[in-house]
């Protein structure tokens, strides 16, 4: 059997979105993961990820502000010499769907001079603006343009946890057409736990069931129960998170004294950015 071509292999950015609220080795983890599932399909070169914060518009309940949290994933992979944090869609005052950050990560590969004047720009027009510089008004990834013999632009994939997979059935969550281009036109990577049932729900939604091959769902067989909510409690409880995020993270919120029963109360009895937008969008 010949040998695989690597100049034949698609090219995969991938694309974290997230409170990161803080970043933890877990976060981490999913990248080295999915990277070596998709390495060992023969079928894609993965050549970068990338983190990226979530602004603090989203209005999620215990969010510290976006300066800190982009700070403290810069620190987390600073030993990494393919994962890097982005830090467009923290800058932006209003809260962006996640397709829009994919859309701009897709076309920063396109044209990279062209989007980086887009770093200051706020999401929303004001009369009178010019619509062009828009970061929203990226254009959906158009499949299939070019010619056989130009090697292509790589493919950004969403990379997440199953239970952003999940999160798709919440209704007002997520827009339905959102849903059909991210995983029609960019696909997921999804770290699941063995026995996890996100098998059933692809299933059953008529909608995933069509583009399952572009769900990639990856077994994560050593399996951690860390999460950024079970790290904040732990600081709350003034007990230890040394080994569950990197040790600059640690000194990070100790020297800044980050979580505290104040901080979590953040947001507090606020509607969530989507479900916010969404349900005043439906009513509209």
């Amino acid at each position: 059997m010949a040998m695989e071509d690597p100049d034949k292999k698609t090219e995969v950015v991938l694309l974290a979105c997230g409170s990161f609220n803080p970043i933890t080795n877990v976060h981490l983890r999913l990248f080295e993961l999915a990277k070596d599932y998709l390495h060992e399909t023969g079928k894609y070169k993965v050549i970068k990820g990338i983190i990226s914060p979530v602004g603090d518009a989203y209005k999620k309940k215990g969010l510290i502000s976006a300066n800190h949290r982009v700070t403290m994933a810069k620190l987390a992979t600073k030993t990494s010499d393919w994962v890097e944090v982005d830090e467009w869609e923290s800058s932006q005052s209003e809260w962006l769907e996640t397709l829009k950050v994919l859309r701009y990560h897709h076309q920063k590969l396109l044209s990279p001079d062209a989007t980086n004047s887009l770093q200051s720009v706020t999401p929303l027009t004001k009369p009178g603006r010019k619509r062009k510089q828009e970061p929203n008004r990226h254009e959906p990834v158009k499949k299939k343009t070019q010619s056989p013999d130009v090697k292509s632009v790589p493919q950004v994939k969403l990379l997440c946890g199953s239970d952003v997979l999940e999160s798709f059935g919440i209704p007002n969550l997520w827009k339905l057409e959102d849903i059909t281009e991210i995983v029609e036109n960019h696909g997921l990577v999804c770290i699941i736990r063995a026995g996890n049932s996100v098998q059933k729900f692809i299933y059953e939604s008529d909608l995933l069931w069509r583009y399952k091959n572009n769900i990639h769902l990856v077994e994560d067989w050593i399996t951690n129960d860390i999460s950024s909510t079970k790290i904040r409690r732990a600081l709350r409880r003034g007990q230890s998170i040394r080994y569950l995020v990197p040790d600059v993270v640690q000194a990070y919120i100790e020297k800044n004294n980050l979580y505290s029963p104040e901080s979590e109360d953040r947001n507090a009895g606020v509607v969530l950015a989507p479900l916010q937008k969404h349900t005043s969008d439906s009513k509209n």
